[in-house]
């Protein structure tokens, strides 16, 4: 299966196979990994609001010297933001640095206290994602896409019901930005994103700092044989999904530039990278988290009882 360079969106917009994730990256070491990777190829820069790093972020992009219309930059709306979605936009434009945004995400159907701290029951996120869509409908100075992020394909079913009753004013997502890996496939919000033009960006590759995937027989030996390392065969796995982006993160130079080389895998190679599963499930971020129980996601209805 050869890997993709870029994917199309559902508003026609190329949005980059591989982009820079920004998840744990700290102030002091993201803005240079920004700027790093943007002078050397990368096109693609994800980040969020809570991340805390998106005025590091937009110094980075500031650094490279890069044009702004040159590389794809998506950031979110954090959880204690939904019902302050306009005021957030803004304030993650001015933290950035930039007029405009290719992608915004609702970062989590989870409406939060300030801090993240507690559930806020009262709030709906259904009425969050009409909000966004008012917004970047009333502003495409600011808005290329808008797109959801941790959404179950029960939560994407709710969203694409209400849809069809006010296509007017509800918009469906560009993106649905999920944890992806082999111990964490995924086939069916993959699938049913496929099947309704919604691109799927992978988070977490790699599974998260300290992986048991970059040890793992399977991943080991397809590595051997491609004369790559462990963790270019994680990120080119996503790659060779169709409609797949996927989003390495590092903050050191060498692994920058080597999480860019995505090599094309054989659909046996695929497959037997997708059954690690089978023997060994993980999550790097379980929903349950936000309070708000499983979010819909089949591997995680256990918090549902807690």
């Amino acid at each position: 299966m050869p890997a993709s360079k870029s994917v199309t969106l559902n508003t026609g917009a190329e949005m980059p196979t591989v982009g820079l994730g920004t998840w744990k990256s700290k102030p002091g070491a993201v803005e240079h990994a920004v700027e790093y990777a943007l002078r050397n190829g990368y096109k693609s820069v994800d980040t969020a609001a809570a991340y805390q790093n998106e005025s590091e972020v937009g110094l980075g992009i500031k650094n490279s010297g890069v044009p702004r219309d040159s590389f794809f930059l998506t950031t979110k709306l954090d959880n204690p933001d939904h019902l302050v979605a306009e005021q957030a936009l803004d304030q993650s434009l001015k933290n950035l640095g930039t007029t405009y945004l290719d992608l915004w995400l609702m970062h989590w159907p989870a409406p939060m206290t300030a801090g993240s701290v507690a559930p806020v029951k009262t709030i709906d996120w259904l009425d969050t994602w009409k909000t966004m869509s008012k917004i970047y409908k009333a502003h495409p100075e600011k808005l290329r896409a808008i797109g959801v992020s941790n959404f179950s394909v029960k939560y994407l079913q709710r969203l694409l019901d209400a849809q069809k009753q006010d296509p007017e004013n509800i918009v469906i997502p560009a993106v649905n930005q999920v944890e992806l890996h082999p111990s964490c496939p995924q086939q069916d919000v993959v699938d049913f994103c496929r099947e309704r033009n919604i691109v799927v960006t992978a988070y977490s590759p790699l599974g998260s700092d300290n992986s048991p995937l970059l040890t793992n027989e399977i991943v080991k030996k397809i590595a051997a044989k491609h004369n790559v390392q462990p963790a270019n065969i994680l990120v080119s796995l996503q790659a060779n999904r169709p409609g797949v982006n996927v989003l390495p993160k590092s903050v050191t130079n060498s692994r920058i530039l080597s999480n860019s080389t995505i090599i094309d895998l054989t659909q046996e190679e695929i497959d037997e990278l997708q059954s690690i599963n089978n023997t060994h499930h993980f999550r790097a971020c379980h929903p349950s988290w936000t309070g708000w129980g499983s979010l819909g996601f089949p591997d995680c209805l256990d918090a549902d009882k807690e």
